[in-house]
């Protein structure tokens, strides 16, 4: 995302890898994994799902401008959980996302998500964050294997790195867990995000 020849931020990334490697997830996980838990503390796999459902359709429409109630629902007003058809409307909604994005000028002015105005680009950020750290998630609640987009796992990375020293981080995030320098990329952002790569499901 970043020219380092001018230091300057170029809004390309296309989500469309991203959001198709979580819709494998999505086709991998089996009905009778739908109440495991995962890692985040609050959610079940079925809350982390609606919590997937309602994000996409958020940032799909921030990227659009068509603001209104999924624009402006904050994610923490109630627990998400799964609609009727969600195997099928998940991936829809998720593929509707990416393509919002690959518009140039979803990433320019201003926009909405989460009830919080913000500048489209940053709203273009946080959600590639959703959807690489919330694969992750995912991945490891259903043990499944989990293959970023890395393009995408680059702009998480960079993106979380960048809000490590912000003060207002812990509204969103967890305490960042200290990773080695030398982990793979993907741990290193999972850590910033306040997870532990280390975490397993319970046995």
């Amino acid at each position: 995302m970043t020219d380092s020849t001018t230091g300057t931020t170029s809004p390309t990334l296309d989500l469309g890898p991203q959001t198709e490697a979580l819709a494998q997830l999505v086709a991998g996980v089996g009905d009778e994994q739908l109440a495991e838990t995962t890692p985040c503390p609050e959610y079940a796999v079925r809350h982390l799902l609606g919590h997937l459902a309602g994000l996409s359709a958020a940032f799909r429409d921030a990227a659009r401008k068509d603001l209104g109630a999924t624009t402006d629902t904050s994610p923490g007003s109630a627990r998400p959980d799964l609609a009727p058809g969600w195997r099928e409307d998940l991936p829809e909604v998720l593929a509707e996302l990416a393509e919002a994005w690959r518009d140039p000028s979803a990433w320019t002015g201003m926009t909405r998500a989460g009830g919080v105005d913000l500048p489209a680009e940053i709203a273009g950020l946080v959600a590639v964050d959703e959807l690489v750290i919330h694969g992750w998630d995912l991945a490891r609640a259903t043990g499944q294997p989990y293959h970023p987009d890395p393009a995408a796992l680059r702009a998480c990375h960079e993106f979380l790195a960048a809000s490590a020293d912000d003060p207002q981080r812990g509204a969103i995030f967890g305490p960042i867990v200290t990773v080695d320098a030398a982990a793979p990329l993907l741990d290193r952002a999972v850590g910033l995000s306040g997870r532990d790569p280390g975490w397993t499901r319970a046995v």
